[in-house]
C-alpha cells in the first residue's frame, strides 16, 4: 500500500477544479469510516492518496483576467480528498473541528500503516565506515 503526498496526487490528477465541483462533501465521521473502508480495499494491492489543501469556500474557479471580487472567508477550513483511483470521498474540516479530526485522523493514519518496509540501519553504518 502506497501513501502519496498532496504534490504527487496533484501530478497525477490535472482536474482540480472540475473534481471539486463533482464530489460531495460528506461529514468527518463519514470521511474516516470511508477513508477505513478505502484503507482496508487496498491493504494487499493498490494505493490509496490523500490531499489536503487549504479551502475558502469558493465553488467555482478564479477567473485568470477581469475583476476579482474580494472575496474573504469567514473560517480557515481544510479540503481533505481522498480516492483508490475509483472511488473518490472529500471533506472540509472548519478550524473549530481540527483538534478533534486531527486525533481521529492520525489514529487512524497509524492502525492503517503497517504494511511499510522498514529501513536497514546496517548499510548506514557501513557507509558511515567507508568514508572515514
Amino acid at each position: 500500500m502506497q501513501i502519496l503526498c498532496i504534490s504527487c496526487w496533484e501530478a497525477l490528477c490535472c482536474k482540480n477544479a472540475t473534481l471539486m465541483r463533482h464530489l460531495p462533501l460528506i461529514t468527518l465521521r463519514m470521511f474516516l469510516t470511508e477513508l477505513t473502508r478505502l484503507f482496508q480495499k487496498c491493504r494487499t494491492s493498490g494505493s490509496v492518496y490523500i490531499t489536503l489543501k487549504k479551502y475558502d469556500g469558493r465553488t467555482k474557479p478564479i477567473p485568470r483576467k477581469g475583476h476579482v471580487e474580494g472575496f474573504e472567508p469567514a473560517d480557515n477550513k481544510c479540503l481533505l480528498r481522498a480516492t483508490d483511483g475509483k472511488k473518490k470521498i472529500s471533506t472540509v474540516v472548519s478550524s473549530k473541528e481540527v483538534n478533534k479530526f486531527q486525533m481521529a485522523y492520525s489514529n487512524l493514519l497509524r492502525a492503517n500503516m503497517d504494511g511499510l518496509k522498514k529501513k536497514d540501519k546496517k548499510s548506514k553504518n557501513k557507509k558511515s565506515k567507508a568514508t572515514q
